[in-house]
């Protein structure tokens, strides 16, 4: 389909329709997909003052470009692209700011969610039935299409972690297929942690008051272009936002990521130390070897790990890794300083060590946070 083909309502002009309802996209390398999602919408929407809102991420197959041409011409079309920021449920909050409808739906932008569902999405909405509708493969009527049954009960599991970590008896938190109240969604926005791909668990979680839920079934279908997005890395996210929302009320979850690389990295420092004293080296010598290694594996990691929605690249990498050499040089005086004042106060040996340690770990990571993966 040509996107200056695309028709308009065939009842009344689009924009002679109040807007009632936005459909929230976020892409990445989706340029194949755009124009029969928008046909696809063209139809199951007419009647309604829609509009869609692609969000891109700045996508290398020129699928920012692609809306942007098909907007011209179909106003119901928009296009936020986004540059240096990545992420389905962050790219879902932008688009839900850039748009006024009073409900919101979102959906994937590879085909895979039935757009024959979206209306009674929309509608369970609408009508004030529920605050939030979603659509779910775990119901009857429903289903996970062509998945071989490895993927099955690893969606299972992981539906089965989300339920009982987040007290919910929603069948399918992990659906990315779902229409929502603005009210609901600007009430749980303060809230949000806008980590990975699972925004519905991450809106759930976060409402103020219980959601009233309607579950409306619909076939998951088959990718017809472009790449799966499923990785480690969304395995990764999907347990950050579990923690985020659980033990996260209580203690950072980027803190606790940060002091678990700390802690690998004195297995990495006794290790090098070892080594190094096994090859004759002088204490002091192999003390100085370990400590940098370790330095350097924790920057290392954490620059994967623990700051990966800003993971330093190019120039930006040694620069950093000098900045987080400095800045742990002066968290290893700070741990000694400290600790040595402590055990001047008759505490215990072992209290004026945590003392230390505490104080050294709590500066490094206020101090990277800050200096080394600044925003």
């Amino acid at each position: 389909m040509r996107h200056d083909t695309i028709l308009a309502d065939p009842i009344l002009p689009v924009d002679t329709l109040p807007l009632d309802v936005a459909v929230i996209v976020p892409t990445l390398n989706e340029a194949a997909n755009v124009e029969r999602l928008i046909e696809k919408l063209s139809t199951v929407l007419a009647g309604r003052g829609w509009e869609v809102v692609f969000v891109d991420d700045n996508s290398p197959d020129g699928t920012s470009d692609l809306v942007r041409r098909i907007g011209r011409t179909s106003r119901h079309v928009r296009i936020v692209q986004r540059v240096g920021r990545r992420g389905l449920s962050s790219a879902v909050i932008e688009g839900v700011l850039a748009t006024a409808a009073p409900v919101i739906a979102v959906m994937d932008g590879d085909l895979q969610h039935s757009e024959d569902a979206l209306p009674r999405l929309i509608e369970a909405v609408a009508s004030g039935r529920a605050d939030i509708a979603v659509g779910t493969r775990y119901v009857d009527g429903g289903g996970t299409g062509d998945w071989d049954q490895g993927r099955v009960r690893m969606s299972r599991l992981a539906t089965r972690v989300g339920q009982i970590a987040l007290r919910t008896d929603v069948s399918d938190p992990m659906s990315g297929f779902f229409a929502i109240r603005r009210e609901a969604f600007d009430a749980a926005m303060p809230r949000l942690s806008a980590i990975g791909y699972k925004i519905l668990l991450d809106i759930i979680a976060s409402a103020p008051t219980p959601l009233r839920v309607a579950e409306i079934p619909y076939h998951f279908r088959s990718r017809e272009a472009g790449e799966s997005k499923i990785g480690a890395r969304v395995i990764a996210e999907y347990l950050e936002l579990i923690a985020d929302k659980t033990i996260g009320r209580f203690v950072p979850v980027r803190l606790l990521k940060f002091l678990t690389v700390g802690g690998l990295g004195v297995f990495v420092h006794l290790a090098v130390l070892r080594a190094a004293l096994g090859t004759g080296s002088a204490f002091i010598a192999a003390q100085t070897s370990a400590v940098m290694v370790a330095i350097a594996f924790n920057f290392f990691l954490n620059n994967s790990f623990t700051y990966a929605d800003r993971k330093l690249k190019g120039w930006r990498l040694l620069g950093g890794l000098a900045s987080f050499y400095a800045i742990s040089a002066i968290g290893a005086v700070a741990n000694i300083g400290i600790g040595t004042w402590v055990a001047g106060q008759h505490e215990r040996w072992w209290v004026a060590g945590i003392a230390g340690v505490l104080v050294g770990a709590m500066w490094n990571f206020a101090m990277s946070a800050a200096l080394t993966w600044r925003k």
